[in-house]
């Protein structure tokens, strides 16, 4: 039921987006030689365009690698998505300084991408890069989770631009304080049309920001409700990978404790190749010493992997320069 609430709720927001386009539109092409409706019709256009849900967009600091200088990394890619029953990604790109690994699809074209992020990505044993490609696909929005999503986005662009400056700008503040203390006397103040338009726009933004604020607020409700039906189709497909234990191991390292000594390497000028051996060592041996698991996978041997950091070396390079700026 509140599926199909969220769902009903979330198509009405879309729909009203619709409805400033067609509108615009409609007072434009039936008007052309009118200058009102030509400025009715614009400014229901800019509304309309400007609460579009987005496309998902590559990161700007990532960078996409050619699949025939990481032929390695494209064939895993490729191999986990078969297993997860996802598209196989087309492009796949790195980015330095992100740890998550995300996989969506980009642009008009819906075109699938692989964003890998590389500090976790080095600390990895091959076992469990084969789970945080399978977490990744898994995590990828569906259906009526992207219409869900897309109308939340809206609701918070028309929270913003009702209720985001509910408040007098305050550079415009000290600026008019500044004017005021160098004028000639009472009759130069000019404040007095700013403070009035300001105050007509923010009741106007309190007035329609309330039925906003109740929509995003049960949206918001009713998504977190589903939350856990989500999570649970989202763990299905990454089972079909790996199993629970190894889901569970990669929680526990990306949770934290693999970054700082990787870091703390970074500065001491460590190599990239005793980064990556210091970062397996850590996450493979127990304190006696022993193997606390096999770090391959059926997907990816340890052979495979080194083939993979031996592609990504140069990005590893570039990477580890800026590992301290990671919080």
């Amino acid at each position: 039921m509140k599926r199909s609430a969220a769902l009903v709720l979330a198509l009405l927001v879309h729909l009203l987006t619709l409805a400033f386009l067609a509108l615009g539109a409609w007072v434009v092409l039936t008007n052309l030689g009118s200058l009102v409706a030509w400025l009715v019709g614009g400014v229901s256009l800019a509304v309309g365009w400007a609460l579009r849900p987005r496309l998902p967009r590559l990161p700007a600091d990532a960078e996409v690698l050619d699949r025939a200088a990481a032929g390695e990394l494209y064939a895993l890619a490729d191999r986990v998505a078969d297993r997860a029953r996802v598209k196989r990604p087309r492009k796949i790109a790195v980015r330095d300084l992100a740890t998550e690994t995300v996989y969506d699809h980009v642009g008009l074209p819906r075109t699938p991408v692989l964003v890998v992020g590389l500090p976790l990505w080095l600390a990895l044993p091959p076992r469990q890069r084969v789970a945080l490609l399978a977490t990744a696909y898994a995590r990828t929005p569906v259906g009526e989770e992207l219409i869900v999503d897309g109308a939340l986005y809206t609701l918070a662009a028309w929270h913003d631009a009702l209720l985001g400056s509910s408040a007098p700008l305050k550079v415009r503040e000290e600026a008019q304080a500044a004017i005021a203390r160098s004028s000639l006397g009472p009759i130069d103040q000019t404040g007095t049309t700013y403070e009035a338009v300001g105050a007509i726009g923010r009741l106007i933004g309190r007035v329609l920001g309330g039925p906003v604020l109740l929509v995003e607020y049960a949206l918001t409700g009713l998504a977190r409700a589903g939350r856990p039906r989500t999570e649970e189709r989202r763990e299905a497909i990454a089972r079909r990978v790996v199993s629970e234990h190894e889901l569970a191991e990669l929680r526990d390292l990306a949770a934290g404790g693999y970054l700082a000594p990787m870091q703390a390497a970074a500065l001491r000028g460590e190599s990239v190749t005793a980064i990556r051996q210091g970062a397996l060592t850590r996450h493979q041996l127990t304190d006696d010493g022993v193997l606390t698991s096999a770090p391959h996978s059926e997907l990816l041997g340890t052979a495979g992997s080194a083939l993979i950091d031996k592609e990504l070396t140069r990005h590893y390079t570039r990477a580890i320069r800026g590992f301290g700026l990671i919080t």
